[in-house]
């Protein structure tokens, strides 16, 4: 792995355990196995590689949540898939963690990668969720923003229950609840 490369994994690994605040550039240094000229040669200083952790982070979240919304399987399973995916549960979610941390929301430039990744998943389930109307697989009446939105609630709010508890099953309570209620109605008998 290539100095640079070493430098963001540390950042995206300290962003998420400690925050921006706690992720000095002697603990980013320490974290990649690099040197300090090897860190301000290839970036600005910290807040230019922090945002290059939080754009990799966000580029990540969108790649394998996509993987699984854009797979095969109806609007049902694609958002099961996602919700039931293997997860670091007691961690947090390495982009929602990022809304929690101040430094981050009052940076406009930090702010936009995590807004805007939130927004794409937002918008991709409302899209599995309006397909699944479209086929009649969802009851009549759901509003996809309003699920989608529901979706990512689960999931955010699933995360701080399970940090809270020290206990994944929260988190997958969370979910169990949500798709219980996604569950596609069953066939009137004939």
């Amino acid at each position: 792995m290539s100095t640079p490369d070493r430098l963001i994994e540390a950042t995206q690994e300290l962003l998420w355990e400690r925050g921006y605040v706690g992720t000095s550039p002697r603990a980013i240094q320490q974290r990649a196995g690099a040197g300090q000229g090897s860190m301000y040669h290839h970036f600005a200083g910290k807040p230019d590689l922090a945002l290059a952790a939080v754009l990799r982070t966000s580029a990540r979240m969108r790649e394998t949540a996509g993987l699984l919304l854009d797979g095969p399987g109806s609007a049902f399973e694609r958002i099961s898939a996602y919700l039931l995916r293997e997860r670091e549960v007691l961690r947090g979610c390495p982009v929602g963690r990022l809304t929690m941390d101040p430094e981050v929301m009052a940076s406009d430039e930090l702010r936009a990668p995590v807004d805007g990744t939130i927004a794409w998943l937002r918008g991709r389930l409302a899209q599995i969720v309006q397909e699944g109307l479209d086929d009649g697989e969802f009851a009549a009446g759901l509003a996809p923003e309003d699920i989608a939105a529901s979706i990512v609630a689960t999931v955010q709010g699933g995360y701080v229950l399970a940090r809270a508890s020290g206990s994944a099953g929260a988190f997958d309570a969370a979910v169990r609840g949500l798709l219980s209620l996604l569950t596609p109605p069953s066939p009137d008998p004939v």
